[in-house]
């Protein structure tokens, strides 16, 4: 289609010549994956794309499905991912998950069809206001010129497609809006109001692009600045004389990191509070200052009281553990320093008060430089080391005894059964809270992702299929009802591109998360406004997509249902059917249970 548009003497639509050029752009900028959902008025897109041997069109139905599939993909390639719509309200169904990639630095191009300035704000069908619709949450936001065949035209769209692609991924990654007003016809047919430039004005440049596939303008993003020698110099010598310092690592997806992190935790002798989406509690040697069962030791005032850290030093994200952030809370003078590779403000505490923007990477071999190679064993990690496995070790064994089906245990359960590199991917809600109580350490890699962003519970499922659709190892989702409930149309990515994809259904019939709120205390109208059960059967659902629905009622079926699962192709799902209230109370005697423990160790 594309080549078609642009041969000499073929009387084209000019709007193809350029959309040609947009799209030959995007892919020496190096974008290779675009989801598409269908409409009229992104066709000149989506024809044109479509024909682009170098881009792998991903069909969806659904715009918010698609647009957590796109961000799914892009997180796991950590590589920019466009997303393609038509004009209207199919536009605002993207929102949700741009919101989650502007939070999560994940690189998204969105590009929507729009209707020309003529046919806006004067009754014409499927039109809303689309200019700077994403507001804040996109990096950069531009009104597409009108279509031309000319060569300052095509000059500038190929320009702009270089430019977009590059802003994505240019620190701090995120997504780029690109808005194209599209007149009729939107079909490859000839436009004889518009004819096409005679060969000899041509710029060879603008209608053919650079040579050897060469992107038409070449984008470098220069690397974060360091941090000074005067600064490592003075943070070194405040880490040295802090001989109670903690390292906290909330959220990344940044393989190179880990191994400077240990080493920098094992010189200062400084405990290492790995946030289960750290990439820190799998491959890891089993020697090492990492602390993974926090959430549950820190909620213990016999614990936090005779524990006051002297310094924090903080990268990424906060973590999803609310004991810990109570607890830095608790010690709200002591010294805390951001280290925020994306230059964002990943500070929602208010108590940083040093914050700086550099590769935390980096910024580990600069201070590990300076300070030596001598590890350090002191009383106060070992404190730290000791606690942790007496908390681990309590856990397991009062899990083992329960006789209902806990939801924590599936995190147990997991840590055992994922293969070398697995993605398991975490709901929002009470997933991702046993995931960080109950998943400490798996001896092989395991990449861990969730959408803690925005943290919402929509578009997981669509999130995780897109992580599906960009590696061979096998991906795991758990996730609870209402939130397979919300993104249930996603589910048709996974018949359609013949995806893999298993998922752990907890289903305790509504949301469970407020049973551990104050909202419980409210009984009169807790199940209608906060309970919110459903009664769903997802049985008929998972079969109408194509998938394999099993309803799990023990843990020695669940083993061998998983071990099946990851050896079959498709959609998987297990459903664990749970109680709510049930589920409340084991939590609470695990707490209990270990803090009779703890005061029988002390």
């Amino acid at each position: 289609m594309s080549q078609m548009a642009i041969t000499d003497g073929n009387p084209a639509n000019p709007t193809y010549v350029y959309v040609a050029a947009f799209v030959d752009e995007l892919q020496r900028a190096g974008l290779h994956h675009v989801v598409i959902c269908p409409g009229s008025r992104s066709t000149p897109l989506a024809l044109v794309l479509a024909e682009q041997p170098a881009i792998r069109v991903w069909m969806h139905v659904d715009e918010r499905s698609a647009a957590f599939f796109a961000l799914g993909m892009a997180k796991r390639l950590q590589q920019p991912v466009a997303l393609l719509c038509t004009s209207g309200t199919a536009a605002a169904n993207f929102f949700p998950a741009i919101a989650e990639a502007h939070l999560t630095h994940i690189p998204l191009l969105v590009l929507t069809a729009d209707r020309p300035h003529e046919l806006r704000d004067c009754g014409a069908p499927q039109a809303i206001d689309q200019n700077r619709l994403y507001g804040t949450h996109v990096k950069w936001f531009a009104e597409v010129a009108l279509p031309e065949a000319s060569n300052p035209a095509l000059r500038y769209i190929r320009t702009l497609a270089n430019r977009s692609v590059a802003l994505t991924t240019a620190v701090p990654a995120g997504p780029v809006h690109l808005n194209f007003p599209f007149r009729e016809p939107l079909t490859p047919n000839p436009q004889a109001d518009q004819p096409l430039l005679a060969s000899s004005l041509r710029d060879p440049l603008a209608w053919g692009g650079r040579s050897e596939n060469a992107p038409y303008i070449a984008v470098s993003d220069a690397p974060l600045g360091s941090v000074s020698a005067e600064t490592i110099a003075r943070l070194a010598d405040q880490m040295q004389s802090s001989q109670r310092g903690l390292i906290v690592v909330g959220p990344i997806v940044q393989p190179e990191l880990t191994q400077p992190l240990l080493q920098l935790a094992a010189r200062l002798g400084y405990p290492l509070l790995a946030d289960p989406l750290s990439q820190l509690r799998s491959g890891t040697p089993e020697q090492s200052p990492i602390i993974a069962s926090y959430d549950a030791f820190l909620r213990l005032d016999s614990f936090t009281d005779t524990h006051e850290p002297e310094l924090v030093l903080r990268f990424g994200a906060m973590p999803v553990a609310k004991p810990l952030l109570l607890y830095l809370k608790k010690y709200a003078h002591c010294p805390q320093i951001v280290v925020d590779g994306q230059s964002g403000w990943e500070e929602p505490t208010q108590l940083a008060e040093e914050m700086l923007h550099t590769d935390p990477a980096s910024f580990c071999r600069e201070l590990l430089q300076t300070l030596g190679d001598q590890p350090v064993v002191n009383r106060w990690l070992q404190s730290w080391l000791k606690i942790e496995q007496v908390t681990r070790q309590t856990l397991h064994r009062v899990i083992e005894d329960f006789t209902p089906l806990f939801e924590g245990r599936v995190f147990r359960e997991l840590a055992s059964l994922l293969p070398e590199g697995a993605t398991l991917f975490a709901g929002n809600s009470m997933p991702v809270r046993d995931l960080d109580t109950f998943f400490w350490n798996v001896a092989h890699p395991v990449r861990v992702l969730g959408n803690r962003g925005a943290n919402g519970i929509d578009g997981v499922v669509s999130s995780a299929l897109g992580v599906s659709s960009a590696q061979k190892e096998p991906t795991v989702l758990v996730i609870g009802d209402l939130s397979f409930f919300h993104d249930l149309n996603g589910l048709l990515a996974a018949r359609l591109h013949q995806l893999h994809l298993i998922i752990v259904l907890i289903n305790n019939d509504g949301g469970g998360i407020f049973s551990f709120l104050p909202q419980a205390e409210h009984p009169e109208h807790f199940e209608q406004l906060f309970g919110t059960p459903t009664g769903l059967d997802f049985a008929p659902v998972v079969q109408m997509y194509g998938g394999r629905f099993q309803r799990i009622t023990d843990w020695s079926s669940f083993r061998h249902s998983f071990r099946t699962a990851l050896q079959e192709q498709g959609l998987q799902v297990l459903e664990l059917q749970t109680d709510r209230a049930s589920n409340v109370s084991l939590h609470r005697q695990l707490w209990r249970a270990l803090e009779s423990e703890l005061q029988q160790e002390s």
